[in-house]
């Protein structure tokens, strides 16, 4: 769980950063390619440690995209309370 949060925490800034450069700033608009195209510019959410994603994969057993498809179903199922 420990790990979870620690890597999802930035995750989630990542796909909220999308989502707001997006024509219509939606989180249903968000897809995983969407997510996985922008992980690597670096100049784009700057504040998002990287470096975290590190740990996904051996410490979860999960790839990076499986990941990124859960945090974002995730937030997408509460988009309204975001406002996103």
């Amino acid at each position: 769980m420990e790990w979870s949060l620690f890597t999802c925490d930035e995750l989630t800034g990542l796909i909220i950063a999308c989502a707001l450069v997006l024509p219509d700033k939606k989180l249903a608009s968000v897809t995983v390619e969407t997510v996985m195209n922008k992980f690597p510019k670096k100049d784009f959410a700057k504040g998002i440690d990287r470096e975290r994603f590190d740990y996904v994969e051996p410490n979860l057993g999960l790839s990076i995209r499986d990941f990124v498809g859960l945090c974002l179903s995730g937030l997408q199922s509460i988009s309204t309370e975001l406002g996103l």
